[in-house]
């Protein structure tokens, strides 16, 4: 192997210019894992956790940008987002192989310092509910604590979900979709409609006379089969490391989770399969 120095053009006077570190922020960053117990593996539990919601960021950059493009039509653009956002959901998912290795033995010596806090609470997991359609309004209770944070995420829960634009986007192709569909109240989470189901089968029946709509089903299955994945390994994990014990912040942890498998996102892209 070359050694570093042997190589020309090596810049190594950073006295007046920014470095690596400095550009990423890595003094505050690597900080910021900051053990309330003296165990070993605290150390573990807080990297896992702030990774996968630096992920979750890039997740939440990437789909709003997805629903603008899909609002003003311009699905091809689209597609590149979602499927980054597919691979992003790669990682988050394989985060969980990493937390696994932490026993329940282990995890019971600093479980005690966390107190209600969990990942329950986090609200970028919220939004990216609330952009792929599951809005609920009772969750914002948690964040009255920081009213930026409330403000911010009540706006998220009124704007329109990459669902609701996509349904218009078939309407705007000539596929028949009722007012009342196009503007129904985004607050609320969808729950199906007949004419939406037979739009997509129209797609599906025709792809080469809708090949963007098409393609943005299937960028659209990915993502929820990716996070019907991710929540299987969460629900998996969480069963491995504490069993059926409550969770910190509440909930009934293994059973909860178990239940949150059964929603879909996208119920029509689902059921057409059947149809088809």
């Amino acid at each position: 192997m070359k050694d570093p120095k042997d190589e020309k053009g090596i810049h190594t006077d950073f006295i007046n210019r920014m470095t690596y570190g400095e550009y990423l922020h890595l003094e505050p960053l690597l900080s910021s894992q900051n053990r309330l117990s003296g165990h070993h593996d605290e150390m573990l539990f807080i990297i896992i956790h702030q990774v996968s919601e630096l992920w979750m960021k890039l997740i939440l950059h990437e789909l709003n940008a997805s629903i603008e493009a899909i609002e003003k039509g311009e699905l091809s653009m689209a597609f590149k987002m979602l499927a980054r956002v597919s691979k992003i959901q790669s990682q988050i998912i394989e985060a969980w192989d990493v937390l696994s290795t932490l026993t329940p033995s282990e995890y019971v010596q600093f479980r005690d310092k966390l107190g209600q806090a969990s990942g329950f609470q986090s609200h970028q997991y919220r939004m990216i509910e609330f952009a792929l359609g599951y809005k609920t309004t009772h969750v914002l209770e948690i964040y009255k604590k920081d009213p930026d944070l409330h403000r911010k995420l009540t706006e998220a829960l009124h704007k329109p979900s990459i669902y609701d634009v996509s349904i218009k986007a078939l309407s705007a192709a000539g596929l028949p979709i009722p007012n009342e569909t196009l503007n129904r109240d985004v607050t609320v989470t969808y729950k199906g409609d007949g004419a939406v189901e037979t739009a997509w089968l129209e797609v599906y029946r025709s792809p080469e006379a809708y090949w963007d709509l098409y393609e943005l089903a299937e960028k659209l299955i990915d993502i929820e089969d990716w996070l019907q994945q991710w929540r299987f390994r969460h629900m998996k994990t969480v069963e491995r490391i504490i069993g059926f014990k409550k969770g910190t912040g509440g909930s009934s942890g293994v059973t909860y989770l178990k239940k949150v498998l059964d929603h879909r996102f996208f119920p029509e892209l689902w059921d057409i399969r059947t149809k088809l």
